[in-house]
C-alpha cells in the first residue's frame, strides 16, 4: 500500500509551507511569544499557519526524536487499552505518555504520545491496525514530529 506521505523538494512548493515551519520554530524556540508574532515575523497569515501547522515538517535524518500523538476512543471493557499498548509495542513504538479520561457512556477518550523512531511500519498502517482492535474506535493521528 502506498504511503499518504511524500518527500518533496521544497523548491517546487509554495513558500508558505516553509514559512509555517519557520513560525513553528520561532514559537518553540521562544523567539516569538505567540502565533501572531511568529506569523508576522515570517510574513504569513495566522489562518495559513493554523491550516498547515500539523501537516508540514522538515525531513529530519535524526530519527531519534520522532514522536507522534494518537487519539482514540476505547469501549469500557477489560483489556482494550492493554491490546492497544501491546500492538504499539509489537510494532516498535515506545509509549511516552498515556492520558485516559473516565469512561462516559461506556467509552473513554485516550491520547497516547509515542516515540515512533523504531517502528517497523508506517504510522498510517499502525493507525489502521489500531482501528481494527475490538473495542477501539475513532483512531486519529493528532500530530507527528
Amino acid at each position: 500500500m502506498l504511503s499518504k506521505y511524500l518527500l518533496v523538494d521544497k523548491e517546487i512548493l509554495p513558500s508558505y509551507y516553509e514559512k509555517v515551519i519557520e513560525a513553528k520554530l520561532l514559537i518553540t524556540s521562544g523567539k516569538a511569544k505567540d502565533v501572531s508574532e511568529a506569523t508576522k515575523i515570517v510574513g504569513i497569515s495566522r489562518s495559513t499557519y493554523y491550516k498547515y501547522k500539523d501537516y508540514v515538517f522538515y525531513a529530519n535524518s535524526d530519527t531519534e526524536s520522532r514522536k507522534a500523538v494518537i487519539s482514540c476512543t476505547l469501549y469500557h471493557k477489560s483489556g482494550v487499552l492493554g491490546e492497544v499498548l501491546n500492538l504499539l509495542s509489537l510494532k516498535g513504538a515506545n509509549i511516552l505518555t498515556i492520558t485516559q479520561n473516565m469512561p462516559v457512556n461506556n467509552r473513554a477518550h485516550v491520547v497516547l504520545s509515542i516515540d515512533v523512531s523504531k517502528m517497523v511500519e508506517a504510522t498510517e498502517e499502525i493507525i489502521k491496525s489500531l482501528g481494527k482492535i475490538d473495542g477501539v474506535s475513532n483512531v486519529k493521528l493528532v500530530a507527528i514530529e
